[in-house]
């Protein structure tokens, strides 16, 4: 197949017969035309496809931030709450330690009463400062910090204004029960010879409670030869007691314990023939007349 092409000059028609190569020129413009524009329509969708990414992406952020937002407020408002527990709680304390300076005249020298006026309504749509919470806190553990250590203080004042009632040895160490051996020469229960007594027992129910009768500290809770299970107690002074035949204990060494306090239970334990407490007194490590002590008066 072949193409004439005439052309029409000053001088007549000219014949004009294109080769093979001219005929595909038109074909390859279309198809570079129809290339291009596929490109720049494929460059378009990933531009679109990009900015509706882009816009999906903004978006998600945008309802995190809100979620984070969301989250903080509540964060916040619990930790407003909290705060507000612990400022209720330290204005408890500060009541309780300005009432017991009164009690023991101290309050002069112990100001629990500053800063405890708090409160007032609160508006739910307020906007939560993190500064100021902060800042409250800061201001709540100082004030903490402060009262503990005007509270060890009136401790420490109270306590020796009372130690010397504390220390004071007097009274039974039962509640219920009955004298059944006076502290002296007797004869002894196991083998009739002539021996010397160095306490006094308390007869009474098995399991009753015994207590001191003086505030001191425990340096034995434990079994001894003879005593069963004991518990000694120093007073102070070179003062302490003794509490033997016990069921069972009811402190350990190194407890603190207050006048009349339960430090175990009657028993029979040891060298005993049934249920009693053997009641001791010593100065200076040695035994003593306990008698004096039983029946005199509270301090």
């Amino acid at each position: 197949m072949s193409v004439t092409v005439f052309i029409q000059g000053r001088n007549g028609a000219t014949r004009w017969q294109p080769g093979k190569r001219w005929l595909l020129l038109p074909i390859l413009l279309i198809a570079a035309s129809t290339g291009l524009y596929q490109h720049h329509a494929k460059q378009l969708i990933q531009q679109q496809t990009k900015v509706d990414n882009e816009r999906t992406a903004r978006e998600q952020q945008k309802e995190e931030l809100i979620a984070l937002k969301n989250a903080t407020e509540t964060q916040l408002s619990m930790l407003v709450a909290h705060v507000a527990r612990m400022q209720a709680k330290l204005t408890r304390v500060e009541a309780l330690g300005q009432q017991v300076a009164l009690n023991n005249q101290l309050e002069d020298q112990f100001d629990f009463s500053s800063e405890v006026g708090v409160g007032g309504a609160s508006d739910l749509g307020s906007r939560i400062e993190l500064d100021q919470l902060i800042a409250d806190m800061d201001e709540l553990v100082s004030r903490i910090d402060n009262n503990n250590v005007q509270l060890s203080l009136l401790e420490t004042v109270a306590s020796n204004l009372h130690i010397d009632e504390e220390r004071y040895i007097s009274g039974r160490p039962i509640q219920k029960g009955w004298l059944s051996s006076p502290y002296g020469l007797r004869n002894d229960p196991f083998n009739g010879k002539r021996t010397m007594h160095k306490g006094i027992d308390f007869a009474g129910k098995e399991g009753v409670d015994v207590i001191a009768t003086a505030g001191g500290v425990v340096t034995w809770a434990d079994k001894m030869f003879g005593y069963g299970n004991l518990v000694e107690i120093d007073h102070g002074n070179g003062l302490s007691t003794r509490y033997g035949h016990n069921k069972a204990l009811s402190v350990n060494v190194g407890d603190v314990v207050a006048k009349g306090e339960k430090i175990a239970v009657m028993g029979s334990t040891g060298r005993s023939t049934g249920p009693h407490v053997h009641y001791e007194v010593l100065r200076g490590g040695q035994q003593i007349d306990p008698q004096k002590y039983v029946y005199r008066k509270a301090g």
